[in-house]
């Protein structure tokens, strides 16, 4: 599967707001912010590219899903399971 995004991209510096308990509390677990952030950003990519090629494929799967409720799936017959 190829990535969603140049894993080896340099790192930029970049300023954010976050809530100042939850970041206090983070640090004091010695949490690494940007590794965090970045993983999660990652999920969140994968998330929204996800549904996205569901959105536009939706049609396709439903025509397929009715193929397979109407005509079995292919290689039905051989199953053995």
């Amino acid at each position: 599967m190829e990535p969603l995004f140049d894993l080896s991209a340099p790192k930029k510096p970049t300023n954010l707001s976050l809530n100042s308990d939850l970041l206090t509390k983070c640090k004091a677990m010695n949490i690494n912010l940007s590794a965090t952030l970045e993983q999660a950003l990652s999920e969140k990519l994968a998330k929204t590219e996800s549904d996205k090629w569901a959105e536009e494929n939706k049609n396709a799967i439903k025509a397929y899903n009715k193929f397979v409720e109407e005509n079995g799936c292919f290689g039905d017959e051989y199953r053995e399971f």
